[in-house]
């Protein structure tokens, strides 16, 4: 977008220029524009003569966040046109995801930049619901995605994803392919086994299925893997910390005070073997009634913020008890790709941008204390 200004208006300056950018928020960093890393590229072309500047922004989003950046694009021109001096405005944007630790060790998650982990103390709370709508969210927001049904004892994604009955395609004997539903790549012991067959296995045998499916599985290019754990904190979710190098965990809760004493154990498990906690998701935050459309916190309020203030992270969003949530993941059409105009799926697309923008802002952190350590 390029538009001419009051040709006798005075030149800018690059400080200038910065400082009105910090008045631009992004809500997904909860930062402003420039601490937020966005600007990619602050360009000034001066006339001499006429005492003018033409501005050239580059914005370069590094988190999926297609439906924010045409705002932020707006945002930034509405900023630096009112400058005086000014003459023409151009304003382009981008988005690259950057590459986060890599997984030496398994070489079919080399091409995945990002893996994440969904997790909860306790189960009931609604974790796998939210890991699948946050993947396709994340997919909304211009992200190629996989998810990985890390629940050995009681897969549900092929069943969320309308792919109960699909088995994945084997190449040699023994890699598979991952199955795909709605774009998005999908990994999951319930597509080896039937769902009458119950997994009556001790801790060591389950580690070693999920290992066998995070050596085997070829996931090729993504941006984000989402991981959908097992409730609790025993050994399948060691076996994922130990053997993946994660990008973070969100910890999905309600605001029970129960369902808040177990996601807390979860958070310790992560900081315990130095995983990154993103953020926290309070599901079932409140009850919309289908006859009425009255709204009640049934299970309590301020959970999620105490739990994510209390451990210093981020409350990534609270989501509605609904039944049509429910009744789409049962059909095996996520919300966000059935009613993807709904608030429902505004709901998860919005956590899910918060959730790439806490990998961003972390892998930036990261980037920057290697570059410390290396001039030093």
């Amino acid at each position: 977008m390029s538009v001419p200004s009051d040709s006798n208006s005075p030149r800018v300056d690059e400080a200038q220029l910065w400082k009105a950018l910090e008045g631009v928020y992004v809500e997904d960093f909860d930062a402003n524009i420039v601490e937020a890393g966005i600007i990619d590229q602050l360009r000034i072309d001066d006339d001499q003569e006429e005492e003018k500047s033409k501005i050239n922004v580059v914005l370069k989003m590094p988190y999926a966040g297609n439906s924010e950046i045409r705002n932020l694009a707006q945002a930034v021109w509405n900023t630096l046109y009112q400058l005086p001096g000014v003459e023409a405005l151009g304003v382009d944007l981008d988005m690259e995801i950057p590459h986060g630790p890599e997984n030496k060790e398994l070489p079919f998650l080399a091409g995945v930049k990002h893996v994440i982990a969904v997790a909860s103390g306790k189960g009931g709370v609604g974790k796998s619901t939210t890991a699948v709508n946050i993947a396709y969210g994340l997919a909304a927001e211009g992200a190629s995605v996989g998810i990985l049904d890390a629940d050995i004892y009681g897969p549900s994604i092929p069943h969320m994803l309308g792919l109960g009955d699909k088995r994945p395609e084997m190449v040699d004997g023994k890699i598979f392919k991952p199955l795909e539903a709605h774009g998005v790549k999908a990994m999951s012991m319930g597509f080896l086994v039937t769902e009458q067959t119950p997994m009556v296995w001790r801790g060591p045998m389950a580690s070693g299925a999920l290992q066998q499916i995070l050596t085997q599985t070829d996931w090729g290019e993504l941006d984000y893997l989402i991981v959908d754990m097992p409730p609790g904190t025993g050994d399948i979710q060691l076996t994922l910390a130990q053997k993946i190098a994660l990008s973070g965990a969100v910890i999905v809760t309600t605001p029970q005070n129960i369902a808040l004493l177990d996601a807390q154990k979860g958070i310790e498990m992560f900081r315990k073997v130095d995983v990154p906690v993103l953020g926290v998701v309070e599901n079932m935050s409140t009850h919309i009634c289908s006859q009425c459309g009255h709204e009640e916190p049934i299970f309590g309020t301020g959970g999620g913020d105490r739990i994510a203030e209390g451990y210093e992270t981020r409350l990534l969003g609270q989501l509605p008890l609904s039944l049509k949530i429910r009744d789409q993941a049962d059909k095996g059409k996520p919300v966000v790709v059935s009613n993807p105009s709904s608030e429902w799926a505004e709901s998860y697309r919005k956590v899910a941008r918060r959730v790439g923008a806490q990998v961003a802002m972390n892998s930036m952190a990261a980037s920057s204390l290697s570059l410390e350590i290396t001039d030093e």
